[in-house]
């Protein structure tokens, strides 16, 4: 596998796998450092640590749909504290977890809405994504990402908080 610019032991592997109308794993968004193919239907991708990324996982068998899900991470840094999650080696920063389709599709609208006024979704402000999260499970819309908002998180992270 490739990395660029990185340890191959500090990356953050995602396993993918497509199988049409069965078993679709994708990355919706983020910027993976490397790939490496398994097979026809099968890959792994490598992201730096720090880096933001969403992992969507929809499968299905005979009876209907057995998962839909969204999990917005962010790939761990040596020596930190992570929590695991299928097909996420070692494991991630849990920014967002939806599971249900039309949550999951109302997620990817909120990720279009951000990609809408020339932000990447990967750059945006983490707490967004946990923001996001909560309100979702809540049942509740969440506020949509602004460019004030966005600002004030470059101009943070510029700083080091």
């Amino acid at each position: 596998m490739i990395g660029i610019g990185s340890h191959d032991d500090d990356l953050t592997r995602v396993e993918l796998t497509w199988v049409e109308k069965k078993i679709e794993y994708w990355i919706r968004f983020g910027h993976a450092t490397g790939e490496q193919i398994l097979d026809r239907s099968r890959r792994v991708v490598s992201f730096s640590p720090g880096a933001v990324f969403a992992f969507v996982r929809w499968a299905s068998n005979d009876y209907g749909t057995v998962i839909s899900r969204i999990d917005i991470l962010r790939a761990i840094t040596p020596g930190s504290a992570y929590q695991t999650l299928p097909f996420v080696r070692p494991g991630g920063e849990i920014l967002l977890k939806i599971e249900g389709w039309p949550k999951v599709e109302s997620v990817l609208r909120h990720v279009q809405a951000i990609e809408a006024f020339g932000v990447d979704p990967a750059e945006a402000d983490p707490d967004h994504w946990r923001h996001v999260a909560h309100w979702m499970n809540a049942g509740e819309a969440p506020r949509p990402y602004t460019m004030e908002r966005h600002s004030a998180w470059l101009r943070r992270r510029g700083m080091g908080l």
